[in-house]
């Protein structure tokens, strides 16, 4: 074996290792949470020595926030393959619901323990906020404008929309308890949101 080849190898081993770390931290983190995943159970998940986790991420800090940035750019990603092809602002909330539906253990998480994390995830958090906002807000401008929905600063529409859904997400165990508040709830919170932002027909005064 060349020594370039040895060397691609072990490149290649430690970017494996340090992908099955993160791989099982972000398990941890969604059944458990944040606070409450530890370095070292985390090595055990990876079938890792405790010292091999610090190899690849310096404190637990650091892993963290790794997670963090990685539910992130999963959850934006999934949002852009669910809505990329356009449709109405209805179908660009579905498609978040169905984005939310498939993590929603890793956002509820990120909601109730958002102010207690490491200082990447006010970034990472702000980031996806913004992906998600964005995709809402061109569709909700288009409507403003053909007048199928209400005229309304349209910051106000998007965190009107996040506000419901999160109360629900972070409520979770009253709302559906045991279960995915986003499948027992998820259409009847897109049915009043749209009913609040819609412009009423003629004999519908609401």
């Amino acid at each position: 074996m060349s020594i370039n080849s040895a060397t691609g190898q072990r490149a290649a081993q430690k970017a494996e290792t340090r992908a099955r770390i993160l791989h099982h931290a972000k398990q941890l983190c969604a059944r458990r949470g944040f606070n409450r995943t530890r370095t070292i159970d985390v090595a055990r998940a990876a079938r890792v020595s405790h010292g091999a986790v610090f190899v690849h991420f310096p404190s637990r800090e650091a892993l963290m926030s790794a997670v963090i940035a990685e539910m992130a750019r999963e959850i934006t990603d999934a949002l852009h393959a669910q809505i990329a092809h356009g449709g109405s602002l209805r179908d660009v909330l579905e498609a978040h619901l169905a984005c939310v539906e498939q993590r929603e253990d890793e956002i509820r998480w990120l909601l109730l323990e958002g102010p207690t994390l490491p200082a990447g995830f006010s970034a990472a958090w702000i980031g996806m906020q913004s992906a998600i906002s964005s995709y809402i807000a061109q569709q909700a401008e288009r409507e403003m404008a053909a007048k199928r929905i209400r005229q309304m600063p349209v910051h106000l529409l998007f965190n009107t929309w996040v506000g419901l859904l999160h109360h629900y997400l972070i409520n979770r165990d009253m709302f559906a308890p045991k279960r995915s508040v986003v499948r027992v709830h998820g259409r009847a919170l897109l049915d009043h949101f749209m009913d609040l932002v819609r412009v009423p027909t003629k004999g519908n005064s609401r």
